[in-house]
């Protein structure tokens, strides 16, 4: 009999995969390689492949639609209910391919290679700005334990930190004073980095028209509208705006696998919010 809907678990290095018949029997069990997947659907005729919508999944799912198959991708909340038992790939393959054939099922659309590049350009300005607020946090504990209050701010604190660190000052141990220089500078060359992105943000903005229409919009900037285009991509799967909205939501709401929930809600909304979904 031939495989109607193939449920594929995706791995770091290995993948379950399990075939369905037009009557849903099991009639493909195996685990394999990523490679081996893709020469694996290369074989088959025409069919449903369907998987979770996790890291790698969607550069998957770009392969094995140009060999011809359809591709349903799903959140992984939605697979977790069907899952039989003792969780473990073989299972989670054939809970995929369950949910594939329900026909009230959301999925979610294959995202390109543009829009997965802008999110790892969000992703990795979200780090950099995460390092440059535990810099300027540990310059302030240090200045702190020294007796220097400094007010709430950048400013404020690049401020007191150059008068500081003025040759006549005085103020701090030569040991001190060389260990915060150094720290001004990473700071400095973090402040930099996160500038060149935002440059780069404001120039995709200005190029692309969705995103020129999103930043009309009182609040959102280019930082937000370029997340925005690249996270939804086809606005036209929404049939409405308050579906968009309570994705949105959802994204919020749902860490990544390995993230706890406190330092998932204080990531921006750009890289917070958009890039996970």
């Amino acid at each position: 009999m031939s495989i109607v809907i193939l449920g594929i678990d995706l791995g770091k290095n290995s993948c379950g995969i399990v075939g369905l018949d037009t009557n849903g029997s099991v009639i493909v069990r195996r685990r394999m390689r990523r490679d081996g997947v893709i020469a694996f659907a290369a074989k088959l005729p025409p069919c449903t492949m369907a998987m979770e919508a996790c890291r790698g999944a969607h550069h998957m799912g770009r392969t094995l639609a140009a060999l011809g198959h359809e591709i349903r991708l799903m959140s992984p909340e939605y697979v977790r209910p069907y899952v039989k038992a003792q969780k473990n790939d073989d299972r989670d393959a054939e809970a995929i391919a369950e949910v594939a054939t329900r026909p009230t099922m959301r999925f979610v659309e294959l995202k390109s290679e543009e829009q997965l590049d802008v999110q790892t350009l969000h992703r990795v300005r979200d780090r950099l700005v995460g390092e440059r607020t535990s810099l300027t946090n540990q310059i302030r504990s240090l200045l702190l334990e020294r007796g220097h209050v400094v007010a709430q701010g950048h400013a404020r604190l690049r401020r007191l930190l150059g008068e500081l660190l003025e040759p006549d000052a005085g103020a701090l141990s030569p040991r001190m004073a060389f260990l915060l220089a150094d720290m001004r500078t990473r700071w400095e060359e973090l402040d930099r980095r996160i500038a060149a992105f935002d440059a780069e943000f404001v120039a995709m903005a200005r190029a692309d028209d969705r995103a020129r229409r999103l930043a009309s919009i009182p609040g959102i900037g280019a930082l937000n509208a370029t997340a925005l285009v690249a996270a939804v991509g086809n606005a036209a799967t929404f049939d409405k705006g308050r579906d968009l909205a309570a994705w949105l939501v959802s994204c919020r709401a749902r860490p990544p696998p390995g993230a706890g929930r406190s330092s998932w809600g204080a990531r921006s909304a750009a890289a917070g919010i958009f890039a996970r979904c």
